[in-house]
């Protein structure tokens, strides 16, 4: 485990560099997923249609897919467009649907009733959302929401590939210098990827719990 200790700096930069990905991408992904989820539930025809093909599509497409086209397809096309930027497009990009099902399976758990009430003393659709349904569904969705940021922690790891120096990428290039400590470099990388999801499980399990016996 000497290794790990003697390149200690390197992985924490590339600890920095997950922690930055993980918390961009958290800060735009989920107002975008917000947006998708409430146009799912939207009464406009379009909009639902709109977002269900964008959720559907996304959802199912391989996150390796979306960071070749914008990491390389548009970083070539434009010219100007940091590899930085370029991955917190792609998570962002490919993040978003993930955080929209979950907030619109808290929205859907909500009673029909409480919807047909707020129409009936003259809420808008807007205000109905924002006032009425989201209060109620929001306890049931932190859980979800936590698990897609868990499973957006391991996905940074695709953008090691791409040239952004982050813990996989730090993980194959201290492997590299030291290819007798293979294993001990990836257990390493493991342990730092652990200091974030671990932590977040069991905030989940708690806010879980804590929901289970209000209800």
């Amino acid at each position: 485990m000497n290794v790990i200790f003697d390149n200690i700096d390197t992985f924490l930069r590339g600890f920095g560099g997950t922690l930055t990905l993980l918390g961009l991408t958290t800060l735009f992904a989920l107002p975008f997923g917000l947006l998708l989820a409430a146009m799912r539930v939207s009464p406009v025809a379009s909009l639902r249609a709109t977002s269900t093909v964008y959720v559907e599509v996304l959802r199912n497409t391989p996150l390796l897919l979306v960071f070749t086209f914008f990491s390389v397809i548009i970083t070539y096309i434009s010219g100007a467009l940091p590899f930085q930027v370029a991955a917190v497009l792609a998570l962002t990009i490919y993040t978003a649907p993930f955080f929209a099902e979950a907030i619109r399976s808290g929205i859907n758990g909500v009673p029909v009733g409480q919807a047909e009430a707020a129409r009936s003393i003259g809420m808008t659709f807007g205000q109905t959302l924002g006032l009425v349904i989201l209060p109620q569904a929001v306890r049931s969705v932190v859980p979800p929401l936590i698990n897609v940021i868990i499973a957006l922690t391991k996905n940074t790891s695709v953008a090691g590939a791409f040239f952004i120096f982050e813990l996989f990428n730090v993980g194959r290039e201290v492997a590299n210098a030291n290819g007798n400590a293979v294993v001990a470099v990836f257990l390493g990388v493991a342990f730092f990827y652990l200091i974030i999801t671990v932590p977040l499980g069991q905030l989940a399990d708690h806010i879980e719990r804590r929901v289970a016996v209000r209800r």
